[in-house]
C-alpha cells in the first residue's frame, strides 16, 4: 500500500513538473538568416517565456514581428528570433525607428528588436517598435542544430 501511495506521489509530482515546464519553456527552431552568424537556420533554441519588462538590452529573444500585408507571415513562420536592442525606459537607438527620434524612451512594455544580420533582417527598423504582448521569451540555450 505504501509503495502504491509512494509511486502516485512520485507520478502527480512528475506530471506537476512537466506541466510547469511547458508553461515555461518553449523549443523553437530558428528559420532564417537574420541572426547569423549567432544563430543559423535550422538551430533549436530553448526559450523562457517572461514579460517585456523582464528583456534586458543585448538579450536574444523570440516575437511575433508585425507584418506589413505584402511580406509572408503565414502561419507556419509566425516567429522570428532577434537580438533586443532597447527595452522598456531605455533611449531608442540613433539608427532609428520608424516614428520615434533617436533618444526618445522606449514605452512600457515595448522592445526594440534587431537581427544580427542586419542585410537580411525584417526587425524594428522597419515595422517599429515590438509590444510586449508579441514577445514570447528569452533565448536561454541553443539545443542543436537540425540536420
Amino acid at each position: 500500500m505504501r509503495a502504491a501511495v509512494s509511486l502516485t506521489v512520485l507520478l502527480a509530482a512528475a506530471v506537476a513538473g512537466v506541466s510547469w515546464l511547458r508553461r515555461r519553456y518553449v523549443l523553437v527552431t530558428v528559420s532564417g538568416a537574420s541572426m547569423e552568424p549567432a544563430y543559423g537556420s535550422g538551430d533549436r533554441v530553448w526559450v523562457r517565456r517572461v514579460p517585456a519588462g523582464e528583456v534586458r538590452a543585448g538579450q536574444v529573444v523570440v516575437v511575433r514581428l508585425p507584418h506589413p500585408e505584402s511580406a509572408d507571415a503565414g502561419p507556419e513562420q509566425p516567429w522570428s528570433i532577434k537580438r533586443a536592442t532597447a527595452a522598456p525606459g531605455d533611449p531608442v537607438p540613433r539608427d532609428g525607428v520608424p516614428g520615434w527620434e533617436a533618444g526618445a524612451r522606449v514605452p512600457p512594455g515595448c522592445l526594440v528588436v534587431r537581427g544580427d544580420n542586419a542585410g537580411d533582417s525584417y526587425d524594428s527598423r522597419h515595422c517599429g517598435h515590438v509590444p510586449g504582448d508579441r514577445l514570447l521569451g528569452v533565448v536561454v540555450r541553443r539545443v542543436r542544430a537540425v540536420s
